[in-house]
């Protein structure tokens, strides 16, 4: 068993530098620990809302209709460059952690004991990764063991409630129970990342009523079987429910409502289907749009929850996505399109890939209607979430490599200052186009390198100047180039990060910096 490693957190507000967050706040912290609300959505991109989360509303903006993340922006902060992974398992599996993909090696979605999903490569062999996900026991091989964020919070005094979608341990490993993972309360969470269908009427794709069919039944909601009630609707119910029910504890809570929804299949919601048909979207992106909506209407239901029970002043809600919205199949309109002006989507190293819609809502802290532009990354939630909590001294097994963006939330300094960021994708997913394939990637300040492993190849891109990546200048800048490959390539190499081979040699592929000596 890992020594447990000793973390305090690193935020000294009022020291830290300037931040790119606008307008000042007079907030300071209360002796009393908030209720913490975590709305993660599934496969949710940049565009996917009528918030606007470029420089100006966008034609995509104009698709949705999303007025309770509006109400959420107007009364809170809009982060304009926060970063996930490409795909659903890394992300959440950094989320619980702290850790960055590369070090935790959860690098792909998970589903099956001891079962890669790589999808076959003439050329590469992919890496033996962490196929069972995520642990609480040293016991399982191919999985990562760590002290998780929601049992921090459960041994600080949360009353903790997971509701939606767990999607990290492997089925018939221990972590596909979110109970396992620190959390008290477990609504509809198992092994798998998407339901077979949202709709009560098709028991939320078990079976038969009242059964539990893997891997793509949704457990648990055994009540809603046979309604007309969408699966968004159902899982805000029980969360609903589950908060009241804390409330009887004299605990705070700790929230993670984690919707399936938006990812496939794409299924309407009933409650806004029709008049997205009426404005003459095809059939798909009808039935995107009304699922999008409902995320919306579940996060308004909530809010509207705390209102009324006297709960919004002392709780904190963020917002944020997993992974970029889907674009390259399944979707109406021209693939690749959907998260404009963004590049690509869901699995791409592009930034349509990887950026996610971002909110933060904390009464008498966070200023109203504020946007802060600096960047972070999904693994510094875990700091920043036990600080907003209180929990200032604690023991981890892991190496935490996320940074606590409390001091972004403030305003009274950034940790985007001099910090490059890290993604590590050594794997393969199912679909194709730009920007999707076997990488590793840094960003730092304005530019960002992609590293292909299949070709050796190098994509340079000024982020601030060119927000599309449609200007690869890794050839008119090879010293900044040779730069950032030394720093991916030495990060890569300080967390033991796993690299895939060469089918026909054997020899595993070159580090990013190795190419240029």
């Amino acid at each position: 068993m890992k020594k447990p490693i000793r973390n305090i957190s690193t935020a000294v507000l009022g020291l830290m530098a300037f931040s790119a967050c606008t307008s000042p706040t007079t907030g300071e912290h209360t002796a009393e620990k908030p209720n913490i609300l975590f709305f993660l959505v599934d496969d949710m991109g940049w565009q996917d809302t009528s918030v606007p989360f470029a420089s100006d509303t966008t034609p995509n903006n104009r698709k949705y209709h999303t007025p309770n993340m509006e109400r959420l922006a107007s009364q809170g902060m809009k982060f304009t460059q926060a970063y996930a992974t490409a795909v659903c398992s890394p992300t959440r599996t950094s989320l619980m952690t702290g850790m960055n993909a590369a070090r935790h090696r959860v690098t792909n979605w998970t589903l099956n004991r001891d079962a890669s999903v790589d999808a076959p490569d003439e050329v590469l062999e992919f890496p033996k990764w962490n196929v069972n996900g995520l642990q609480a026991v040293d016991s399982i091989e191919q999985s990562v063991y760590a002290t998780t964020l929601p049992q921090l919070l459960h041994d600080n005094g949360y009353y903790t409630i997971h509701c939606g979608k767990a999607h990290w341990g492997a089925f018939g490993t221990p972590g596909a129970d979110p109970l396992t993972l620190g959390f008290d309360v477990n609504i509809a969470g198992h092994a798998a990342g998407r339901p077979a269908s949202y709709q009560g009427e098709r028991f939320f794709g078990n079976a038969e009523p009242g059964v539990y069919t893997q891997p793509w039944g949704v457990p648990g909601l055994e009540k809603y079987h046979g309604d007309t009630i969408n699966l968004t609707d159902a899982l805000t119910r029980e969360a609903i429910a589950a908060i009241e029910k804390s409330r009887g504890t004299g605990k705070p809570f700790y929230l993670y409502m984690s919707h399936y929804t938006v990812h496939t299949p794409l299924e309407p919601d009933k409650r806004y289907y029709q008049k997205y048909i009426d404005r003459g979207y095809d059939e798909l992106e009808a039935r995107y749009a009304s699922m999008v909506e409902g995320m919306d209407q579940s996060l308004g239901d909530l809010m509207d929850y705390l209102a009324k029970n006297g709960l919004d002043k002392n709780t904190v809600i963020l917002f944020m996505s997993d992974n970029g919205g889907l674009s390259a199949a399944e979707r109406g309109g021209e693939r690749h399109t959907h998260n404009a002006p963004l590049n690509s989507g869901k699995g791409s190293a592009y930034e349509g890939g990887i950026r996610e819609p971002m909110l933060a809502k904390w009464p008498g802290h966070i200023e109203a209607a504020s946007v802060c532009d600096d960047y972070l990354i999904i693994e510094d939630y875990y700091p920043t979430i036990l600080e907003l909590a209180g929990v200032k001294d604690y023991q981890t097994v892991q190496q935490i490599d996320g940074k606590s963006f409390v001091p972004m939330l403030l305003q009274t300094g950034t940790t985007a200052r001099g910090r490059d960021l890290f993604w590590h994708f050594p794997n393969k997913w199912g679909a194709s186009g730009p920007g999707i394939g076997t990488t590793s990637t840094i960003r730092s300040g304005d530019w960002k390198l992609i590293y292909w492993y299949k070709t050796g190849e190098y994509e340079l891109f000024n982020i601030r100047e060119d927000l599309g990546e449609k200007h690869n200048r890794a050839a008119e800048h090879p010293e900044i180039v040779k730069e950032l490959a030394m720093k991916l390539g030495n990060y890569l190499r300080s967390v033991n990060a796993q690299r895939p081979s060469l089918k026909e040699s054997g020899q595993v592929v070159a580090w990013p910096d190795e190419h240029l000596k």
